[in-house]
C-alpha cells in the first residue's frame, strides 16, 4: 500500500511522534503502518472500525492518527511533493489547465454540503478538480462552480518545473458553469486565454477534445471509494482523502 519511494516523500512532510514525558504507555503504532491504513480506508470506502487487524493499528488510532495529519496540512504538502517530481522530470504540461466538478451525494450533513443537483430531496457536495493537459490533478476544492475558479487558480501550488517558468497555464478550458464575465477578466489580467463555453451561444461539446483530460481524472478519483459518497461530517476531511486520491493519481505516472 506504500512504496518505497512514497514513504520517503511523506518522511519530508509527516510531523513528529509527540514525546511522552511522563514515560510508560502502550507503543506508538508506526506511521508507515498507520499511513497503509489510511490509504485502504480511503481506496475502499470501508469504515474506520471495519479496517482489517492485519495492518496493526486499530481504526480509532488510524481515524486520530488522520485528523492529526489533516490538520497539520500533510496531505497537502505530500501532493505538492509529487508534483514537484513530476515537474522536474517535465512530466507536467502547463500549456492547458481544464477545470471540471462531479457532484457526490453525501450521506451526513454538515459544512459544504447542500441540495444534490441530481436529487434536490437529498443532501450533496461537489469535488472541483483543475488538471493540466496530461490529466494530472494540480488542485482540488468544494465550492460551487462560478465561486470555485478563482480559489483554485489561486491555490495552486508553485510547482518546480524546468520547462515553463511561468509555472502558469496558457489556456483554461471550461463548461458554462463557469461563463461569466468576471472568471474571464479575471483570467485575461493574469495573461490566461478562457476557453469557457457561453451559456446560449455554443455547446459544450465543442470543448470535448480538451475537456476529456479532466473527466477522465474525475473517473480516477471515484476509485478512492472513500469520495463516491461523502461520509465526513467535517470539509477538511472529505477534502483530505481528495488529496490523497490526487496524490495517489500523480504518484502512479511517477513509477509509470
Amino acid at each position: 500500500m506504500v512504496p518505497d519511494g512514497m514513504w520517503e516523500l511523506f518522511e519530508r512532510v509527516v510531523p513528529p511522534a509527540p514525546e511522552r514525558p511522563q514515560g510508560g504507555g502502550r507503543r506508538r503504532h508506526g506511521d508507515r503502518e498507520v499511513l497503509a491504513a489510511i490509504i485502504f480506508v480511503a481506496t475502499s470506502g470501508c469504515t474506520w472500525n471495519q479496517l482489517p487487524p492485519g495492518f496493526g493499528p486499530s481504526g480509532v488510532t488510524a481515524f486520530r492518527r488522520f485528523t492529526e495529519w489533516s490538520q497539520a496540512r500533510v496531505w497537502a504538502k505530500l501532493h505538492r511533493l509529487v508534483l514537484d517530481e513530476l515537474g522536474a522530470r517535465g512530466e507536467l504540461d502547463w500549456s492547458r489547465y481544464a477545470i471540471d466538478s462531479v457532484s457526490v451525494r453525501a450521506l451526513k450533513v454538515g459544512r459544504l454540503t447542500g441540495p444534490n443537483p441530481t436529487d434536490r430531496g437529498k443532501a450533496g457536495s461537489k469535488i472541483h478538480l483543475i488538471v493540466d493537459r496530461n490529466g494530472l490533478p494540480i488542485s482540488a476544492a468544494n465550492d460551487h462552480d462560478s465561486l470555485a475558479l478563482i480559489p483554485l487558480m489561486r491555490g495552486r501550488p508553485p510547482i518546480r518545473s524546468r520547462f515553463d517558468p511561468r509555472r502558469r497555464p496558457a489556456k483554461l478550458h471550461g463548461d458554462k458553469g463557469y461563463d461569466y464575465d468576471n472568471l474571464r477578466n479575471w483570467l485575461r489580467r493574469r495573461q490566461i486565454v478562457p476557453r469557457i463555453a457561453r451559456r446560449g451561444i455554443e455547446a459544450s461539446d465543442r470543448l470535448g477534445r480538451h475537456r476529456w483530460v479532466v473527466e477522465r481524472p474525475m473517473s480516477w478519483l471515484n476509485g478512492c471509494r472513500r469520495l463516491h459518497r461523502r461520509y465526513e461530517r467535517k470539509p477538511e476531511h472529505f477534502l483530505a482523502f481528495a488529496g490523497i486520491a490526487s496524490t495517489l493519481i500523480c504518484y502512479r505516472r511517477i513509477i509509470k
